[in-house]
């Protein structure tokens, strides 16, 4: 198998990325992280296509799993089954909005500062992403968050403010390994523009490694809108979002275990699931 020097259109060959789909599909971590990952994407859609309530009451409260109850149900008695199903929709809806928002604005500075390396925007840059890692990055979200209030999107900026630096850096590195190939020197050479070179030549050839740090920065983002929800300062009752479950239902923790353990194993298995398919993709990816 050849595998080309990018260069002009900076693709990766037709041959290469069937290469690397057919490594992807026979690795069994992946295949199943992909399948969780698809179940939890359709879990929301299917609660309301089939008329499933998770606000309404289903039986006595804190019935345990078993019987007409499959997870039990919580305090209120609600089905514990359906508010699970359910509450991947609000998860769904943050987490990945706020990796793809990080990832847009990560991308441009990232792509900018390497093209610069060493320049004043360069340090500007690098700089300013300094600011943003040195602060502990729960403790800045939270602040913006009690600043600006619970909405979705106020949470969707929240994260995406504090997952753009590291993206940033990861695509300045990436485009730091390019900048010494013949193709952007053959595109400065016939005089194409700061924006075609960045864009038309350079993001091509580092998708694969903002691929990879989108997905893990995905994950993250998963336990971040849940945490934020399980303090509070995210989804509001009588949202089924798993981390306000969570916070919810905790102090019946030892008379109703399944109204907190199955809600807490949802938000593991979504980002364990995310966290594999990062991991996967980096490495097939990386040969």
């Amino acid at each position: 198998m050849t595998v080309l020097e990018p260069h002009r259109a900076g693709a990766t060959p037709v041959s290469t990325r069937r290469v690397r789909v057919r490594r992807l599909l026979r690795r069994p971590t992946f295949t199943i992280s992909v399948a969780v990952l698809i179940f939890w994407i359709l879990a929301p859609i299917v609660v309301r296509a089939v008329g499933l309530d998770p606000y309404g009451e289903a039986g006595a409260a804190n019935q345990p799993p078993g019987g007409g109850h499959l997870l039990g149900t919580d305090d209120l008695g609600r089905s514990v089954a359906v508010r699970v199903l359910a509450g991947a929709g609000p998860v769904l809806q943050v987490a990945p909005a706020a990796t793809l928002l990080a990832a847009l604005v990560g991308t441009v500075l990232g792509l900018i500062a390497g093209y610069h390396r060493g320049g004043i925007v360069d340090d500007l840059l690098m700089r300013s992403f300094d600011i943003f890692n040195a602060l502990p990055g729960i403790v800045a979200v939270l602040l913006v968050a009690s600043a600006f209030g619970r909405s979705p999107s106020t949470l969707i900026i929240s994260i995406a403010i504090f997952f753009a630096p590291i993206i940033a850096r990861t695509v300045r590195s990436a485009v730091l390994v390019e900048m010494g190939k013949q193709y952007v020197e053959a595109a400065r050479t016939q005089g194409e523009s700061t924006t075609r070179i960045l864009f038309g030549e350079l993001l091509p050839n580092v998708t694969p490694a903002l691929v990879v740090e989108g997905t893990i920065r995905l994950g993250y983002a998963i336990f971040v809108s849940a945490g934020l929800s399980f303090l509070n300062l995210g989804a509001q009752p009588p949202s089924p979002d798993w981390g306000l479950v969570v916070s919810q239902n905790r102090i019946y923790i030892q008379n109703a275990w399944w109204s907190v353990a199955f809600p807490a194993l949802a938000i593991i298995s979504l980002a364990v699931a995310v966290n594999l398919i990062a991991d996967n993709l980096k490495e097939v990816l990386d040969r």
